[in-house]
């Protein structure tokens, strides 16, 4: 099995870290993880697609441990997709495919539908497309996030044990301990008195701005990249599947399996996401 390496990349605007798997003279892939997650997510799966691809699993912004966003930043969706496009001109990248799982894989969407040139394979896990909102939920949307901000109060979770946050990671996210072992650990500094979360606690807080479902429509009718979408069954309340239906209709080439498991699928069974992404490459060389 690869093992891994650590990276740094520095942006302009931002400092992240990354873990590497495969061989650079393997073609690029940009591996993007979930809300609160980071780049552990992909320990399991990562090794057994590294003979198809050079990987480099990214912390976003205020994950993992990456650096967080300057006092006074929002964590705005669409700077995550600049993030992305920034970390793929760092690498000198013209061509380059995306794995993103949950937040990862909506924003590895937006990232194809904004620049078609560049997305050469785009794999999906729980995701197509990002959380939208209805029009006319605008001004609630916005009151709520600028509340939340207004009031917001940074509070630091000590654990005096990382098995206290392994414990909470399992319960919250319905994760075997193995699966959140392997977030948790990239996720935790050290404290006084023992261990906190590395993520920015801004993270919690309401986005201001949400993207209609109208609006997404039109985004995802601009993915060229030939697409795999893996979807957990059943399928979970946020992926309801007559939205992710009209969703996969806008996408002109993409191939869609659903497999018996939890949101984090691919963390807590790789070997048949791992199955379907080769067999993806095989055929779209």
């Amino acid at each position: 099995m690869s093992v891994s390496r650590e990276t740094t990349i520095d942006l302009p605007h931002v400092r992240l870290q990354a873990r590497v798997w495969g061989d650079e003279s393997l073609p690029p892939l940009l591996a993007l993880h979930g809300w609160l997650d980071n780049a552990g997510t992909f320990d399991t799966l990562a090794p057994l697609i590294c003979t198809h691809f050079h990987i480099v699993a990214i912390d976003f912004p205020g994950h993992g441990l990456s650096q967080w966003r300057p006092a006074g930043a929002w964590y705005h969706y669409v700077d995550y997709v600049s993030d992305v496009i920034a970390v793929a001109e760092k690498f000198g990248w013209k061509r380059f495919s995306l794995l993103g799982h949950s937040l990862g894989g909506t924003v590895a969407s937006v990232v194809a539908a904004c620049r078609p040139q560049s997305v050469d394979k785009l794999l999906l896990i729980e995701a197509l497309g990002p959380i939208t909102a209805p029009a006319d939920d605008a001004l609630n949307q916005l009151r709520r996030g600028m509340n939340q901000r207004a009031a917001f109060e940074e509070k630091l979770r000590v654990f005096a044990r990382e098995e206290e946050a392994i414990d909470i990671r399992c319960k919250v996210n319905d994760l075997s301990r193995d699966a959140a072992t392997a977030l948790v650990r990239r996720g935790l500094k050290a404290v006084p008195g023992g261990f906190s979360w590395s993520s920015d606690p801004r993270l919690t807080l309401s986005t201001p701005l949400r993207y209609t479902e109208d609006q997404m429509l039109v985004v995802l009718r601009g993915i060229e990249a030939k697409t795999l979408l893996v979807l957990a069954q059943p399928e979970p309340p946020y992926l309801p599947r007559e939205m992710i239906q009209r969703r996969i209709e806008q996408v002109r080439d993409i191939a869609v399996h659903r497999i018996d498991g939890t949101h984090h699928l691919h963390l807590e069974n790789a070997a048949p996401i791992a199955k379907l992404i080769g067999d993806f490459v095989a055929k779209n060389p």
